[in-house]
């Protein structure tokens, strides 16, 4: 018998093998099973690392709740809050509107006062210590502090004008108790406003020193008396009265004109608020150039042409100014220009400055029956006199008959709130 020997080499082997092998395919799902199962593993694997190395990632701080799109901030609660009260405003009634507008513009009102004030106080001081400016002082201790009041009001008036300071202190005017009274309840103060004669010492200072001993109602200046000198008289009436009584208001007003105090009063007190103003019937005459007339300007070509007319200004029987206006002419007082018309004096010293001029038409009413019409409409005037004779024609005898006619009755000014 004879045997085929069948040698089978290494890489025939080999060779069948591999036909073996490539005979049994992979399926495509085992493949894909196989790369998911590698990335997870991958993922699980970098995901444990990196919350090794970073820890408080993990964990959420257990005070501060999470809440979708919104944020607890401090900042956020202001600005819903300004959000809320706008919104309140805007769908509540036009009358709460109004309300805060005025609060408003009220409070800013008093704070431009209170600076004016703070600014004209400090300039006072300031002037007081350099020793610019020699104030009028009338006779008193040097420690003398001022005294507070709402209201100071200055009469002009003159030595020959006795009967009419007894028509007014008759008829509007508080006399002794009463008049002391006045100025510690209502803060009201006034004054008849006189100088000293060209001869101190004279028959007609010591008439005043009687009268004053008597009534106690006298401010006197240091001035020398005449009828050409009242722009002086005035400048120094108020510079004077600056360092005595601390008032809201100072009045000036001529002794030949009706007063209704309480009105008065409560016209000032609307103002209050006010750091600069002048309060008058206002007016712009002509200017007078010629010779004789009894109110001649001898400046009038400082006012323009011939025929020109004065600035606006308050009629000179009665007006009022607030303290910083007073202060302001104290202060300056040797620099203001003096007109030959006081009125216009003042006018002129307040053009140039941020002054709030009133035109009050209360403060000249004539006498009856223009002031009696009025005040039966229920418009008391503040003041009354014949334009005529710049006053009330006659005031010694017409006083009583025209505070009776047009007063406001003699408790009105005890009834006023201040």
């Amino acid at each position: 018998m004879v045997f085929d020997t069948l040698t089978v080499w290494p890489w025939q082997l080999d060779k069948e093998t591999s036909r073996k092998m490539r005979g049994k395919t992979v399926s495509g799902k085992a493949i894909l099973l196989l790369c998911l199962a590698s990335f997870l593993a991958g993922s699980l694997f970098t995901s444990r690392q990196t919350w090794k190395n970073h820890p408080s990632q993990t964990k959420q701080p257990q005070n501060i709740p999470i809440m979708p799109n919104h944020v607890n901030w401090p900042l956020d609660d202001a600005v819903t809050r300004d959000c809320d009260h706008k919104r309140k405003l805007v769908e509540g009634k036009s009358g709460d509107i109004m309300e805060e507008v005025a609060k408003t513009h009220q409070a800013i009102q008093s704070l431009d006062k209170t600076i004016s004030t703070l600014e004209m106080e400090l300039a006072v001081a300031r002037t007081s210590q350099s020793g610019g400016v020699q104030l009028p002082l009338i006779e008193r201790a040097s420690n003398h502090s001022l005294q507070k009041a709402f209201v100071v009001i200055g009469i002009n008036t003159a030595f020959s004008s006795r009967k009419r300071r007894d028509s007014v202190r008759e008829t509007w005017m508080p006399r002794g108790a009463k008049l002391k009274t006045l100025e510690k309840e209502k803060g009201i103060v006034i004054r008849f406003v006189i100088g000293h004669s060209a001869t101190p010492g004279g028959v007609l200072d010591r008439a005043i020193d009687a009268e004053e001993a008597e009534h106690k109602d006298f401010l006197r200046l240091k001035h020398v008396e005449g009828y050409h000198e009242l722009s002086t008289k005035t400048r120094l009436y108020f510079s004077t009265a600056v360092t005595i009584w601390d008032a809201d208001f100072y009045v000036k007003v001529d002794d030949d004109v009706h007063v209704n105090l309480g009105v008065m009063a409560s016209t000032l007190a609307r103002h209050r608020s006010k750091p600069r103003v002048y309060i008058g019937c206002m007016k712009s005459g002509p200017v007078l150039s010629h010779k004789g007339l009894k109110y001649h300007e001898p400046e009038y070509w400082k006012f323009g042409d011939e025929g020109n007319k004065y600035f606006r200004h308050a009629t000179g029987q009665i007006y009022a100014i607030s303290k910083d206006l007073a202060a302001y002419i104290s202060i300056n007082l040797p620099i203001l220009h003096r007109y030959a018309n006081e009125d216009v004096s003042l006018g002129s010293w307040l053009i140039g400055l941020e002054v709030e001029h009133v035109d009050d038409r209360s403060m000249c009413c004539g006498t009856p029956p223009d002031c009696v019409w009025k005040a039966q409409a229920g418009n008391l005037c503040v003041a009354s006199f014949d334009w005529a004779c710049s006053g009330i024609c006659k005031s010694v005898a017409r006083m009583k008959d025209v505070h009776k006619s047009c007063g406001e009755g003699d408790g009105a000014i005890w009834n006023v709130n201040l």
